[in-house]
């Protein structure tokens, strides 16, 4: 297949490449690395991305990140830039990508544990992957020519746990394998409009 996964520096991002590239042609996406530049934030360029790109089987999105900030302190303005990144920008690339994926196609985007389980100062981390989540069962229900949808809800990345697990007190890091076969199970299975929890 002909995937593209948006968002291939980060942690998660860097080992489902490494996998789905043994089997497949890649082609990586990100705002200022990958295969071609895009910045999710902006409809204008997701579309231009996909007009550069033929006949693509899957789509796979790591990308998006959402702050870390105090319940008092909270308000739409600074809720904005995760809405515009993490959840609009993802929301997007499937509702611009449908008209160019091949039939029978897939998306897998990305949400978090933080949607069942809530962190101290990460509601806006809570608001959007609830939200994405959300988003991909109503698409499964919409989506036509047999395009398929799910969700990776990844809990505290093992590969990431030493520079963050301060933040998340009693999260038990999960191993990478684990995640990286959630991501397969979306882009080379058949199952569609599911959160595929991976939390520990």
């Amino acid at each position: 297949m002909k995937i593209l996964i948006i968002g291939t520096t980060g942690a998660i991002g860097t080992k489902v490449k490494e996998a789905l590239v043994q089997r497949h042609d890649i082609i990586s996406a990100g705002r200022n690395s990958g295969d071609i530049q895009v910045d999710i934030t902006d409809a204008a360029s997701i579309e231009k991305m996909f007009r550069t790109i033929n006949d693509i089987d899957a789509v796979v999105v790591t990308a998006g990140s959402s702050s870390m900030e105090s319940f008092q302190t909270l308000s739409e303005k600074s809720l904005l830039p995760a809405i515009q990144s993490k959840l609009l920008g993802q929301v997007n690339v499937v509702l611009i990508g449908q008209h160019y994926l091949k039939d029978n196609g897939s998306f897998t985007l990305t949400s978090g544990i933080l949607a069942d389980e809530p962190a101290r100062d990460a509601a806006t981390g809570s608001i959007v992957s609830g939200a994405v989540n959300s988003f991909a069962m109503a698409a499964a229900a919409a989506l036509k020519r047999n395009l398929r949808i799910n969700v990776v809800s990844p809990g505290l990345a093992a590969d990431s746990a030493k520079d963050i697990a301060h933040l998340f007190p009693g999260f038990n890091p999960v191993p990478m394998s684990k995640l990286v076969n959630a991501y397969l199970k979306s882009v080379e299975g058949v199952i569609t409009g599911q959160v595929i929890k991976v939390h520990e």
